[in-house]
């Protein structure tokens, strides 16, 4: 079970390339709509990681946390340089991986 810094208990992951996605019980108290369906964007190639089917996902946002509804049976999640993924129906917490510098974590740039 991998457990946050804001108590949200996840115990389904997926990796996507240097996205996570974990599945959470319920959305943070405040959390504002976002449009889109894009998980986060490739600085580099331009590539990103979204999903294929905008109209059945809702994205969320808390502060500098993004968060995932899946609203129909399932999504697919879509990369240039990865495999597909279905994602079911539910809710998400999204991160980006990082990568510890000296000076500071930062996100790893794709």
């Amino acid at each position: 079970m991998f457990n946050n810094s804001n108590n949200f208990q996840t115990s389904i992951l997926y990796r996507h390339g240097d996205v996570l996605i974990g599945h959470i019980a319920s959305l943070p108290v405040g959390a504002k709509k976002s449009v889109g369906a894009t998980l986060a964007h490739g600085e580099i190639t331009g590539h990103s990681h979204r999903i294929q089917q905008s109209d059945a996902v809702q994205l969320w946002v808390h502060g500098s946390e993004l968060f995932l509804e899946v609203k129909e049976p399932s999504a697919t999640l879509i990369h240039e340089e990865h495999r597909a993924i279905e994602l079911p129906q539910g809710l998400y917490r999204v991160w980006k991986q990082r990568e510890y510098r000296p000076d500071a974590y930062v996100e790893v740039i794709d």
